[in-house]
């Protein structure tokens, strides 16, 4: 298992290099929109849908994705990038809390927020910043990952979340929170910060990291609702597209309305 995890995520890793700095701008748009459309493929899973109703669903959020793409439309990214905020800040919570199940309408509805939005912000960081930011922001998701799961080891303690994730823990949590804050800082640092951009910063890291948290536990809820461990097997040894992305479904969206704010600033 291990030596197949290993490989697979190498595979991943360097079609991901490869379409971030050798494809040209619109071949960025289809690879993303692709990406978009095999979540969506995923998402139905999770909502219970017939093999048929999956696909078109897939279809119509790649497509989606690439028109509002192909539309450079900064006005649809915007509504978009907000409604997303508001589902993650707002309504996420709620949903965690009362754990309200996916349902026909509400499945295609909030798989459009969760997925177009985050989607549509991997072209706004190869596009707008550099290819590199993409895998930069990124690797927030992934130092939280490694930080909470080291942490949560060591230290153990009180669950997070004892119903949806039984594993996550409250020192996981913390752990995540420090690991990130002291990436961004580093980072930020990086590139001539002052120190009070630099403190500026850390309430934007915690609340980075506390949305990558309710990314996980929100489709680590619809797994379990669903009776299923991983959104998919397409990803041997990691499970599907969704369970990569689930935490940055969540945080994308934010990271994206920043940049289109230091770009109009």
């Amino acid at each position: 298992m291990l030596r197949t995890r290993i490989v697979t995520a190498l595979v991943m890793l360097t079609v991901l290099l490869g379409a971030l700095f050798f494809l040209p701008v619109e071949g960025w748009f289809g690879f993303c929109a692709m990406l978009c459309a095999v979540a969506a493929w995923e998402w139905g899973g999770l909502a219970g849908w017939s093999a048929r109703a999956r696909v078109i669903y897939a279809l119509a959020l790649g497509v989606l994705c690439l028109g509002i793409a192909l539309s450079r439309s900064g006005e649809t990214l915007v509504v978009l990038t907000a409604i997303a905020i508001a589902f993650w800040v707002l309504i996420a919570p709620l949903w965690l809390r009362f754990k309200w199940p996916l349902r026909t309408w509400s499945a295609i509805v909030v798989g459009v927020v969760v997925l177009v939005p985050a989607t549509l912000a991997f072209i706004v960081l190869r596009n707008f910043l550099d290819p590199l930011w993409v895998i930069i922001v990124s690797a927030i998701v992934w130092v939280a990952d490694i930080t909470a799961y080291f942490s949560g080891r060591a230290f153990g303690g009180k669950k997070l979340a004892p119903s949806i994730s039984p594993g996550k823990t409250w020192a996981g949590a913390i752990g995540a929170i420090v690991g990130v804050v002291l990436y961004g800082l580093g980072i930020i640092l990086v590139q001539g910060a002052s120190t009070r951009e630099l403190l500026l910063c850390l309430p934007v890291l915690v609340a980075l990291t506390a949305l990558s948290i309710v990314g996980d536990l929100f489709e680590s809820l619809l797994k379990r609702q669903t009776g299923i461990k991983d959104s998919s097997n397409l990803l041997p040894g990691h499970g599907g597209v969704l369970d990569r992305i689930d935490s940055l479904t969540s945080t994308l969206p934010v990271i994206c309305l920043g940049v289109i704010l230091l770009i109009a600033s």
